[in-house]
């Protein structure tokens, strides 16, 4: 499956359009009480272990997007656009939604 951000795939026709397709993944509070937990993995402000589970909460919205484009037929995606989203609970807890959408076509 081809997945870009551009509205096309370079040396292909887009054919048919099949639709928008999305998927998400979130991380619930208890990761980021435990990323807070080993603060010595923070070097110059940022934190390995925090980056590596937004990286695989980025990994799977695209693979479940992925997923649903194939179920209508697609061979590519298009358009795609990523956004991460803070949503806070009661008592101070929180979770993050890594969403990925975009246009599922079949390219030439």
């Amino acid at each position: 499956m081809l997945v870009t951000t551009t509205d096309g795939v370079a040396g292909h026709e887009v054919l048919e359009v099949m639709g928008l397709v999305s998927g998400e993944a979130i991380l619930g509070a208890n990761i980021f009480r435990d990323f807070f937990a080993g603060i010595r993995d923070i070097v110059g402000g940022r934190s390995a272990a925090y980056e590596e589970e937004l990286r695989k909460a980025k990994i799977l919205a695209v693979q479940e997007m992925c997923e649903f484009a194939e179920e209508l037929g697609a061979n590519a995606v298009v358009g795609v656009d990523l956004d991460y989203e803070s949503i806070q609970m009661g008592s101070g807890g929180g979770m993050l939604m890594v969403s990925a959408s975009g246009t599922a076509v079949r390219i030439s």
